[in-house]
């Protein structure tokens, strides 16, 4: 599995925290430890999946829901997201379009991921991982 090969090359821990709808895959035949709930504090990778992405910025879309919880994306300190190809689409309008056509109304929270977590505040030095993730990696899944 590609997320236990970024993992094991990048020497970041192989224990995860997943989104409960991803339960699933085969995680534990490929070497990686993976719990399906919310993430805590300690949880250093979490695992998600999305609804879509955007090629207009390269953006995740991600809806929380009871087993697609917003926590997985933004609490660990390193994020894989698993990408069906065929979940993207050209731009951020044609996301809100798929979601009122298939799920009719938006969740109680809508994220757009476009990357590691960032911020210049102070005196504009850039500084990764202050209100999210440290890194993020996209799984594109042709077939999917």
């Amino acid at each position: 599995m590609e997320a236990a090969r970024y993992l094991q090359s990048s020497a970041l821990p192989t224990d995860a925290v997943a989104w409960p709808a991803l339960a699933d895959l085969p995680f534990a035949a490929s070497g990686i430890q993976t719990v399906f709930r919310k993430p805590e504090d300690a949880d250093l990778v979490g695992i998600t999946g999305c609804f879509c992405a955007t090629a207009e910025t390269g953006s995740l879309v991600l809806l929380s829901g009871p087993d697609t919880p917003a926590s997985a994306a933004l609490l660990p300190q390193t994020h894989i997201a698993i990408v069906p190809a065929s979940r993207i689409i050209a731009a951020h309008e044609d996301a809100f379009a798929l979601i009122r056509a298939e799920r009719g109304e938006l969740p109680r929270a809508v994220n757009f991921v476009s990357g590691p977590s960032r911020t210049g505040d102070i005196e504009q030095t850039i500084v990764l991982g202050a209100h999210g993730p440290y890194r993020v990696h996209v799984i594109v899944v042709r077939g999917a």
